[in-house]
């Protein structure tokens, strides 16, 4: 099987573990790093602006919050209509497409601004959505990455999932997007400039098996790897998770408050 096929196997397997579960209401949890990657780059009213592998369009309506010309993308159809709904309500002007962030339906040097929170990182090809990023960037633009870092508490958390089911042939670690040095191997001479910052996000959760119910009932990674598992492992990989929650909290009275690091980082096109 050729590397090509790998990874459009994997993709197809992600698209399914990102369908599963609610992802709708892990989404929550990242809405403040919309704010912070609109900050980091600077936004200017009236610029394009793209948010890559949107989710339910935290940064792309922040944006349009910012008089910005916003387009989302993202390859999950139910996603994209939880943003369009947001939009919505909201009354602001987005738009929102369905399209995969390895192949995106652009012309080259089409936005100012190319933003990704907690999305891109999650591709099957790396190399791929990085080349995407820089193309569809006007030259002098910026492409802004918020990105969970191998070192933090969700790089920890995809770590345990590893322990309970092997990530299939061919997949990359998604947290290495939260490593500059990553960054700019993927970029390479195609940007003139990287800046980053590693900054860490406070969750709340009522208690850690609250957490470990919460993200197995929603988030995709852990709700496919429970429902694939036997009784006896289900009951290991939940009693896994409250562990982690509990082990990073810094509170002692039964409720869970931690910070989850994460690397913002923002280059400018060549």
């Amino acid at each position: 099987m050729t590397g090509t096929t790998l990874l459009e196997k994997l993709k197809e397997k992600q698209q399914q573990i990102w369908s599963s579960g609610d992802y709708a209401k892990i989404a929550w949890l990242t809405v403040p790093l919309a704010d912070v990657l609109c900050d980091a780059v600077d936004l200017r009213p009236g610029a394009r602006v793209l948010d890559v592998a949107t989710g339910t369009g935290h940064v792309a309506l922040a944006a349009a919050r910012r008089f910005c010309e916003a387009t989302g993308v993202d390859y999950v159809p139910s996603l994209v209509s939880a943003a369009r709904r947001r939009a919505q309500a909201e009354g602001l002007s987005v738009d929102f497409q369905e399209a995969d962030a390895e192949d995106m339906p652009f012309a080259d040097d089409s936005f100012d601004y190319v933003l990704s929170a907690i999305g891109v990182m999650f591709t099957a090809d790396h190399q791929r959505a990085a080349d995407e990023l820089v193309r569809v960037c006007a030259p002098g633009g910026r492409i802004g990455l918020v990105s969970w870092t191998p070192t933090g508490f969700v790089g920890d958390l995809l770590g345990t999932v590893g322990r309970y089911a092997a990530p299939p042939p061919g997949a990359q670690p998604p947290p290495r997007w939260g490593v500059a040095d990553t960054l700019r191997d993927l970029f390479g001479d195609r940007i003139s400039a990287l800046e980053s910052e590693t900054r860490a996000v406070t969750e709340r959760f009522l208690s850690p098996e609250q957490f470990a119910d919460f993200f197995i009932a929603h988030y995709g990674p852990t709700h496919k790897v429970a429902q694939r598992l036997d009784d006896a492992d289900a009951r290991a990989f939940r009693q896994d998770l409250a562990a982690l929650a509990a082990s990073a909290s810094r509170t002692d009275d039964g409720t869970v408050v931690c910070d989850w690091e994460y690397l913002v980082a923002v280059a400018t096109k060549a």
